[in-house]
C-alpha cells in the first residue's frame, strides 16, 4: 500500500478534527526511516526506540511550525540527528563515559546484536566510524550509506556544503587507513 504524500498529511495535520489521524499516517510512513536514521547514530537497538520515540514526540509538538523550507523527510533527518546527538552526550553523562571509553561500550555491545553483519569488514568500518569525530561520523554517514547529497546534508545539519565536503573526505580517509591497518 502507498504511504499519502506529505502536502496531504500536512494538510490534514492542520485540520484539529484529522490530526492524530494524519499523525498516524506519518508514522506509519516514517516509523522505518526514523529508526534506521537513528539507528546510524546510536548504533544500538534499545537505544535506536527510545530516540525514534523521542523523534515522534518532536514531531508531534513541532509540526504545526514547519515551513516546508525544505522537505519532509530533510526536516525529519535533522530532527534524528540533533535528538540522536542529544541522547549521545546525555548517555556519556549518566554513564560517566569518556568518548573512548562510550565508543568502546558501543563496540562491545554491538558486536553482540544480530542487527550488525557478521562480516569482519562490516564490523571493521563500524569501528573506524564509531571512532571518527561527531561531524566526520554524520558527514560519512550520510554521504557514504544514504547516499545524499552536499545540497541536501547541508540543509539538514545547516552547514556549508565546502564544510561536508571537508569532513566526508577526512572520515573517508580515517576509515580507509584504518581498515588499511586492521586488515595488514
Amino acid at each position: 500500500m502507498a504511504h499519502p504524500d506529505d502536502a496531504y498529511i500536512l494538510s490534514l495535520f492542520h485540520e484539529e478534527k484529522t490530526k492524530e489521524k494524519a499523525f498516524k499516517m506519518l508514522i506509519e510512513k516514517y516509523q522505518q526511516v526514523v529508526y534506521h536514521a537513528v539507528r546510524k547514530y546510536v548504533y544500538l537497538h534499545e537505544d535506536a526506540n527510545d530516540v525514534t520515540q523521542n523523534v515522534f514526540i518532536k514531531i508531534w509538538r513541532h509540526l504545526d511550525n514547519f515551513r516546508s523550507e525544505s522537505s519532509l523527510k530533510t526536516w525529519i533527518t535533522r530532527i534524528c540527528i540533533n535528538e540522536s546527538l542529544y541522547f549521545i552526550e546525555k548517555k556519556k553523562k549518566t554513564t560517566f563515559f569518556t568518548d573512548d571509553k562510550y565508543t568502546d561500550h558501543l563496540l562491545n555491545v554491538a558486536a553482540e546484536e544480530r542487527f550488525f553483519s557478521s562480516s569482519r569488514i562490516e564490523q571493521l568500518i563500524n569501528e573506524a566510524i564509531l571512532k571518527l569525530p561527531e561531524k566526520q561520523r554524520i558527514a560519512f554517514t550520510m554521504r557514504y550509506y544514504d547516499e545524499l547529497p552536499y545540497e541536501e546534508m547541508s540543509k539538514i545539519l545547516n552547514t556549508s556544503v565546502g564544510a561536508l565536503k571537508a569532513s566526508y573526505h577526512f572520515a573517508y580517509k580515517k576509515v580507509e587507513e584504518f581498515l588499511k591497518a586492521a586488515i595488514n
